[in-house]
Formats: C-alpha cells, structure tokens, sequence
C-alpha cells in the first residue's frame, strides 16, 4: 500500500523483544543521504535561477493566504482522516472518540513533518493508542489499514489517471520500471531471508493472519468499507486543492484540471522509500509532471517546495497540541479513547506485533499524503 503503514506496525513488537543493531541506526541516514541525491540532480539538472525566480516572486499578501489555506485544508482533511482512524479502530472493538483523534492525527502529522524518517508520527500514534486501550497489536493494525485504505485510493486514482492520459505514460520509463522492478526483488529477498531466520516465519505468518482478518472485517466489509473509501477520496481531494493552492502561489496560471495529474503524481512520488520528511522524490516527480505537461519543470520544482511549506504549515497545531501534552505531564492509560474496552480476543492479542523491529528503524512502505 504507501510510505507509513507497516511501519506501524513494526514498532509495536514488546518491549523485551526489542533488539537494536546497525541497520535501526544505518537506514534513517540511508533514507536521508537518498533524498540528499534527488535533490541534488534536480539542482544539476534544472535551472534555479528560475525555481529562485518563482519563490522570490511570492509576496507577503499571497504567502499569507497561502498559509491560512493551508491551515483551513488541514484542519478538514485532518478531521476526515481522523474519523476513519475512528471508524476502522472502533470496528476492531478499540475505543476512540473522534475529538482524540483528531489531536492525535495532527500529533502525527507534525512529527512526520519534521521527522527524518517521514513515519515516525504514525508509529507513535498507533503505539500510544494501542496501550492505551490495552490491546497493543489492534490498536496497530488499525493504523496500518486506516493509512492503507487511504493509499490505496491514491494508487487507484494515479492508475486511472495514466490510463485515461496516454501523454504522461512517458513518466514511466523503461529504466524507472527496471529500477522499480529491481527494488522489489531485492526487498522481497531481504523479507523472505528474514523471515527464514529463527521464529521469524510463524510470527509473519501470525501478522498475516491478523491483518487479513481485520481487513475483512473493515475495509472490505460491506457497510463500513465504501464509508472508509468515502472519507479516503475526501482527504485525497484536499490534498489535491492544497497541491493547486502551491502552484498558483509558485505562479503557475494552467488551469486547475490541467495540474490535478501533476497533483496525483507528486503524491504517489511520496511512497518511494528514498525520501527525508517527503521531501526528494516529491520534488523530482513534480519536475518531471510539469515538463511532461509543458509547464516547466523548473516551476513544478518551485510547486513542490511551496506545497511541502504549506503541508508543514497545515500541520502546526500539532505542535501546539505536542507542546501542551508536554506540559500536562503522563496520561493515565485510556484517557483520551474514550467508549467500551476492547473485546477479549484483543486483549489477548493485544502484545503480538504484526511485524517485529525497532520504530527508529524507518523502513517505509506507504506514504505520508493521504
């Protein structure tokens, strides 16, 4: 699915379980220095007397409407992600009020902003609710599915969109689908050599198992699942809106239809591991989306650096809400879950890990946009 989900999921192994080793320490660094040499081409290869250009003509009026854009985007996408977090953990018999969850989504969202690994906000959220509802391994994977649905909408979205758009199928080059196809092999050797070592297999396996049958029981239910689809395409449709804000501010004047297909792009761009914060990829795919749409790729560079300000700015009050959690000192646990206990089955279930690791590991496998 995109760059969060089973991160989660890993950082929920207990706490005598936990093993820390040079790949916890290597990869955050790895992710960074990857970005670092995204970033790096695009300044080799683009003009940025040009993308300097674009952001030096922003003046103090529009920075500011921007902003206050930004804000008003992330407080309702914000809210609609929330309520599928609560939709999804209260199908799995986890208690949680929606007002909760919104403090703890903005929490999230500040954290990964700011975070070199871009996931870290999500491990903790989901940790801290599955403790505090006392059945850890549920309170997990209810993040891991909430994030994956909403990923799943945006992959669904972005394939739809090349499909009907033969013109951009230039982005997918036959060396990116080899460098692709590359990655997954490789990472697809290093699960399975994992999984072979000591009592790895039986735990993925246990994880597989539990995901699969919670997944039945939310996204794919009946009832709940097209609610949960619903409230993804929601919170895909602002980000949208906050990506078109960006280019108008960056000085873009295509018309709005012409830049959702760039939006969609710079989002999906979001899921390659080689990222800090969602900063790298984003900006490359952003170029490239602009110059395949004849804008220019030196003002999609401008865009993407605009809308990565703007989604930092959208998420400040978390740090607000950050700072005052701070000051209230240790929360009992359940405070802020609110609603009936979780059923016995998860209680049970509650300190087995769908995946083991460390949470400073920050192996990404979704991304942060939806």
């Amino acid at each position: 699915m995109v760059t969060g989900t089973t991160e989660a999921a890993e950082a929920a192994e207990p706490e005598p379980r936990r093993r820390a080793g040079p790949r916890s320490a290597v990869w955050p660094w790895a992710r960074a220095l990857a970005a670092l040499a995204v970033l790096g081409v695009l300044a080799w290869r683009l003009d940025l007397a040009a993308v300097a250009a674009a952001l030096g003509s922003v003046g103090p009026g529009p920075a500011a409407q921007a902003v206050a854009a930004a804000l008003a985007i992330g407080a309702a996408t914000t809210l609609l992600s929330a309520r599928r977090w609560v939709l999804v953990a209260r199908a799995l018999g986890l208690p949680l009020r929606t007002g909760p969850a919104v403090a703890a989504y903005y929490r999230s969202l500040f954290l990964n902003a700011v975070l070199p690994t871009g996931v870290l906000g999500d491990v903790h959220r989901a940790v801290d609710h599955g403790r505090r509802s006392g059945a850890l391994g549920p309170g997990v994977r209810a993040v891991v599915l909430e994030r994956t649905a909403g990923q799943a909408v945006l992959i669904t979205v972005g394939a739809l969109l090349l499909a009907a758009l033969p013109a951009w199928w230039g982005l997918l080059a036959p060396e990116a689908a080899a460098v692709a196809a590359l990655a997954a092999a490789t990472g697809a050797a290093v699960l399975l050599a994992w999984a072979r070592r000591g009592t790895a297999l039986p735990r993925v396996r246990r994880a597989v198992r539990d995901v699969a049958a919670d997944a039945r029981a939310t996204l794919f239910a009946r009832r709940l699942g097209p609610r949960v689809a619903a409230l993804s395409a929601a919170v895909l449709a602002g980000h949208v809106v906050l990506f078109l804000v960006a280019a108008r501010t960056a000085g873009a004047a295509a018309p709005a239809a012409d830049l959702v297909a760039p939006a969609v792009v710079a989002l999906l761009a979001m899921a390659v591991p080689a990222n800090a914060a969602g900063w790298g990829p984003r900006e490359a795919a952003t170029a490239a989306a602009f110059g395949t749409a004849g804008l220019g790729a030196e003002l999609g560079l401008a865009t993407a650096v605009v809308y990565g300000l703007l989604a930092l700015a959208a998420s400040l009050p978390g740090a607000v809400l950050l700072a005052l959690r701070r000051r209230s000192g240790p929360q009992p646990p359940r405070a802020d879950s609110g609603g009936s206990a979780p059923n016995e089955e998860h209680r049970l279930s509650s300190t087995a890990a769908p995946l083991p690791a460390v949470a400073s590991d920050g192996r990404p496998t979704t991304p942060d946009a939806v």
